[in-house]
C-alpha cells in the first residue's frame, strides 16, 4: 500500500481487505460511508431519485464484486466513483438510444419521405413471456430468505424509499441498502442459473 494514502484512505483498505475475507459488516461500512456521496454524484448526472438510487447499489455492486482487482495504488473512494460514473455514463448512452427526434431539419419540405418507427409495446407473445417472467421472479423473490424477500417486495413491488422501508422494518437506513444489495445479488445468481 503506498503510504502517500489519506488515514481515511488507509482505513478503507483495511475494510476492503475484511470484506474480501468476507465480513458482511466491512461491507456495510463502506456502504454506509459512501453512499450518500455516490449517490448524490449520480442524481447530478440523471437527475432522477429512482435512477440514481438503482445506479448508485449498481456501482457497489460492481466494485464488491470486483474487490479482488481494487489495488491500493489509489484510495478506494477514486475507484469506487469511477466505476459509478462509467456505469451512470454507460446508462446515459442507453437511454439516449431510446429517443427518438424527428424533424424537417435539413430536408427539403417538397420532398415526400416515410418514417417507420416501430412500436415500443410489445407484441402479445413478448407480452406473454413478459408476464410469464415476472411470474416466475416473483415466485423466486417469494423463495428468498424472508429478510430478503421482504426488502425486494416493499422495495420493488410495493415502491417503497429506502426511509420507508428502515422505518417500516425498524432497521438502519446503512442495513437496509446493505441487505437490499445482497438481496439483489443473490437474484442476480439464482436468475443466471435458471437462464431467466
Amino acid at each position: 500500500m503506498k503510504s502517500e494514502l489519506s488515514n481515511r484512505a488507509k482505513k478503507d483498505y483495511e475494510l476492503v481487505l475484511k470484506a474480501k475475507a468476507g465480513d458482511q459488516g466491512a461491507y456495510a461500512m463502506l456502504l454506509n460511508r459512501y453512499w450518500d456521496s455516490i449517490f448524490f454524484m449520480l442524481l447530478k448526472m440523471v437527475h432522477n431519485k429512482d435512477d440514481a438510487e438503482d445506479l448508485t447499489i449498481e456501482a457497489f455492486g460492481k466494485a464488491f464484486k470486483n474487490l479482488q482487482y481494487y489495488e491500493p495504488e489509489f484510495a478506494f473512494s477514486t475507484w469506487l466513483f469511477k466505476i459509478a460514473n462509467n456505469n451512470t455514463i454507460d446508462f446515459i448512452r442507453r437511454q439516449k438510444g431510446k429517443t427518438v427526434t424527428i424533424d424537417n431539419q435539413g430536408r427539403n419540405p417538397e420532398e415526400e419521405s416515410l418514417i417507420q418507427l416501430q412500436s415500443m409495446s410489445p407484441d402479445p407473445e413478448e407480452e406473454l413471456i413478459r408476464k410469464q417472467k415476472a411470474i416466475l421472479l416473483k415466485e423466486i423473490v417469494d423463495e428468498l430468505k424472508p429478510r430478503y424477500s421482504r426488502l425486494v417486495n416493499l422495495r420493488y413491488y410495493k415502491e417503497y424509499s429506502y426511509e420507508e422501508i428502515a422505518k417500516e422494518l425498524i432497521l438502519p437506513l446503512g442495513t437496509v441498502k446493505a441487505q437490499l444489495f445482497r438481496a439483489k445479488e443473490l437474484l442476480a445468481t439464482i436468475l443466471r442459473n435458471k437462464d431467466v
